[in-house]
């Protein structure tokens, strides 16, 4: 029942006209990497942009070490990954309370869309960027209800 949700068809007719809903979501939890910035470009709404950093850990090389009821367990070494996120506030409300109070270190989830884009830089070479598109935001820690300086 669920997938009928998802694609619809006529099988009747040799031009079926298929309907499906597809999904972009994210959903990240993580650390702000600097201050937001609000940007305008000529005849567009602004946009307030900053980064975020999530992290993924993992261990390597588990393993059982001493005898008995003293046993003790060593579980390797613990590795990390830093990915790092470009995030984009268009809607009016949310994009100027992100810019007032998101500030660099503030844990912070954002839910939204992930973009693909191209632009040019400033040596004209042709660049892909991946952008998430956030539609909410939820402030998790005190320190990102600081007033800007």
């Amino acid at each position: 029942q669920v997938l009928r949700q998802f694609v619809r068809h006529d099988s009747d007719t040799a031009s079926s006209l298929v309907l499906e809903r597809s999904m972009n979501r994210v959903q990240l939890l993580g650390r702000v990497g600097q201050d937001p910035i609000m940007r305008q470009v000529e005849g567009k709404n602004p946009v307030t942009i900053f980064s975020l950093a999530t992290n993924e850990m993992w261990r390597t090389g588990d393993s059982e070490v001493g005898q008995g009821e003293d046993l003790a367990f060593n579980f390797g070494d613990v590795s990390q990954k830093t990915t790092w996120h470009r995030i984009s506030v268009f809607r009016p409300g949310l994009r100027d309370v992100t810019y007032q109070y998101v500030r660099k270190g503030s844990r912070i989830y954002v839910e939204g869309k992930i973009d693909y884009g191209e632009y040019t830089d400033k040596n004209n070479v042709r660049r892909q960027a991946t952008t998430i598109i956030a539609d909410n935001v939820i402030f998790l820690s005190d320190g990102s209800l600081r007033e800007k300086v």
